[in-house]
């Protein structure tokens, strides 16, 4: 039987996506950004989007950077993806650096992926101007977001893109005219972690374009639609889903202003989509239904669930008027959340669907550009990542009796390999497959569900196998846990013995609100007992041994993953 399918647009590369983009959809919004002055937004255009690309990229050509690499770090604003462009669509190689990294590790990045200019905003002036005085690597060039004029010896791109309109009118088309290598590396990501361990993965415009016609087939958003973006743009997941996606499919995007303002961006945006992790997903639900409980409404909202499951059986959806007042908190337009970067609670994703807001979970890696599952609009299971992609091959690697292996991918999304490291390539590809490191299974009807990080898995000296992050799924749904950390602590010193122990991070604001409680023994005492609950359902080898109650979060990501090996090694300094 034929997969169902969304109608798409064909793209070979990036420059060919904005032409083709271009043509269908020039006069909508592409950005709605916030001005000075309150309640109005300055409306940039798909075509005046272009058009700046194609004058900064004519710049950086009679700059002499043709074939150079280049670097990007800012917060998430209009001109990070304006110079991410202008790079890769005719200039060079596009290197997108983590806006939350220390002055040593971007000094050390700048070094290692050897640009010769950098686009930077003006939080990074200071450190930047070091690093060129320095003589670090072959960087040669300045060019900042919000410089008005050159100060200083650092370029200002706004007079960068005046100068590019004014070469393109007199005839210069050497930007966009550029030819495109859709399958040599055009954009160099480093994977999270420190220097140290981060991978920097060599990815073409084949690999990106032929992830959005494969998103764009699954999941449909349009010109009428309107994006926040939330994560940092420097990451894959944002960068495809949250940036290049709505480009290519006509969509306008606003920029978040942080975390604390999500719920009034979705409401002055008109936020009809978003792309972000489970964890703000969760958080956000959690403080729905609480607020609907305080004012005594619960009843009536599992009323109103009984009533829209029954309608939509005679596919009849009444969930948007049945829950109008839920929909309003969130600006009365939310139809779509994206969710990836890690597991989401499958009661969360259910209660979400259940309000007639659709939550589509995927999954991928930076090294596969990145998604390489999702639910897509025709089908989806709950607790599932969906089914592989269009474009993509899955199996699993050395299933066990329960068929979960190492989930290994083939597609026109993986990578190249990671850029001077052949040993860590040769680990990762082999025979033409993409080695995951994430165990998974897959269903009769092709559903990929994934177990956790095949290097996080607790092996016990029974030959069992303990999985965190389904031990964590199970601690995080007690009311007032924040998060958590489960991992193997050697027993009496000995490695292949190891007993399961848990990190329990609380949240001291609903442990009273909740349960009245403020005492730190008292809740100490109350959580180690809700783990005990939770010990009486799981296998006697499941069990959690040893449990530290605690307010100290757990060290994360900029999208918000637990940086488990960063986190290991402080639990179990602390216990020594």
């Amino acid at each position: 039987m034929k997969k169902k399918s969304h109608k798409i647009v064909e793209i070979t590369d990036l420059k060919d996506m904005l032409n083709k983009s271009g043509k269908m959809y020039g006069n909508r919004p592409a950005y709605k950004l916030k001005t000075e002055t309150p309640n109005e937004y300055k409306i940039i255009t798909h075509k005046e989007a272009r058009d700046n690309i194609n004058y900064l990229g004519t710049a950086f050509i009679k700059m002499g950077l043709k074939g150079k690499r280049i670097a990007v770090i800012s917060e998430n604003r209009y001109e990070w993806g304006l110079s991410y462009l202008a790079i890769a669509c005719g200039t060079g190689i596009v290197v997108p650096l983590d806006k939350s990294l220390p002055d040593n590790e971007i000094e050390s990045l700048i070094a290692r992926s050897n640009v010769e200019a950098i686009v930077f905003s003006a939080k990074y002036t200071d450190i930047l101007k070091k690093i060129k005085e320095k003589g670090i690597g072959k960087l040669k060039h300045l060019i900042s977001m919000d410089l008005d004029e050159h100060t200083d010896g650092i370029y200002s791109e706004k007079i960068l893109m005046a100068k590019g309109k004014k070469l393109v009118e007199e005839g210069m088309r050497d930007f966009i005219d550029a030819k495109i290598d859709a399958e040599c590396m055009s954009i160099m990501l480093f994977t999270s972690g420190t220097t140290a361990m981060s991978k920097a993965v060599m990815l073409s415009h084949k690999n990106i374009c032929s992830n959005l016609m494969d998103i764009a087939s699954v999941l449909e958003i349009n010109e009428k639609d309107t994006m926040l973006s939330f994560l940092p743009l420097h990451h894959v997941f944002e960068c495809t889903t949250g940036f290049l996606y709505p480009l290519y499919k006509g969509t306008c995007v606003a920029y978040c202003d942080g975390i604390k303002h999500i719920q009034e961006n979705l409401q002055e945006y008109h936020i009809s989509v978003m792309v972000s992790v489970p964890i703000l997903y969760e958080s956000m639900y959690r403080r729905l239904i609480k607020a609907i409980e305080k004012q005594g409404k619960l009843e009536d909202v599992q009323k109103g669930i009984k009533i829209s499951e029954g309608l939509l059986k005679l596919h009849i959806d009444l969930r948007k008027k049945i829950f109008k007042e839920i929909h309003d908190k969130l600006g009365g337009c939310v139809r779509l959340f994206i969710s990836g970067a890690a597991a989401m609670d499958p009661e969360i994703e259910k209660g979400y669907n259940q309000l007639g807001i659709r939550i589509a979970q995927g999954y991928g890696l930076t090294e596969t550009s990145p998604v390489i599952a999702a639910g897509s609009d025709f089908d989806y299971k709950l607790g599932s990542i969906g089914k592989a992609f269009p474009s993509v091959d899955v199996k699993i690697s050395k299933p066990d009796e329960n068929g979960i292996g190492e989930l290994v991918v083939k597609g026109p999304n993986v990578m190249l390999g990671y850029y001077e490291n052949e040993e860590e390539t040769k680990k990762a590809l082999r025979d033409g497959w993409f080695y995951t490191g994430d165990l998974a299974s897959i269903d009769k009807d092709g559903f990929i569900f994934i177990s956790g990080r095949k290097k996080n898995v607790i092996v016990l000296k029974n030959g069992k196998n303990v999985f965190p992050e389904e031990l964590e799924s199970l601690i995080n749904k007690i009311e007032g846990v924040k998060e958590s950390f489960v991992y193997g602590k050697p027993e009496n010193g000995d490695e292949k013995n190891p007993k399961v122990c848990a990190k329990v991070v609380y949240d001291l604001e609903v442990m009273e609100e909740m349960y009245k409680l403020t005492d730190e023994d008292e809740i100490k005492e109350f959580l180690t007992t809700k783990i005990k609950d939770i010990n009486k359902t799981i296998p006697t080898y499941k069990y959690i041994r040893e449990v530290d109650i605690t307010t100290e979060e757990l060290i994360k990501t900029t999208t918000a993953k637990v940086k488990r090996h960063e986190e290991l090694k402080r639990v179990l300094e602390k216990k020594k």
